[in-house]
């Protein structure tokens, strides 16, 4: 079954994340804002990833000098998602 996330960012240029997961795979990213090579970058790696190892690779990144990054925020938004399953 296939659902779809909205998820707004906090500490990052991205101001929001859309997630379609299908079952427990990620489908398609779509961040708003960012960096646009960046974010389209990890978006096309988790494309078809599985949600949970998505998380273990993405939680913890941060950009710069920030305590979070697009990525780690992505890992927040799926975290979420497993939780309110």
């Amino acid at each position: 079954m296939e659902r779809i996330i909205d998820y707004t960012t906090r500490g990052t240029c991205a101001r929001s994340i859309r997630i379609v997961l299908e079952d427990e795979r990620i489908k398609e990213v779509t961040f708003l804002g960012g960096c646009s090579g960046n974010t389209q970058g990890v978006a096309a790696l988790v494309a078809g990833m599985p949600v949970k190892e998505a998380i273990s690779r993405l939680k913890g990144i941060k950009c710069g000098p920030k305590s979070t990054s697009c990525p780690d925020q992505l890992a927040t938004a799926l975290t979420q998602a497993l939780e309110n399953r």
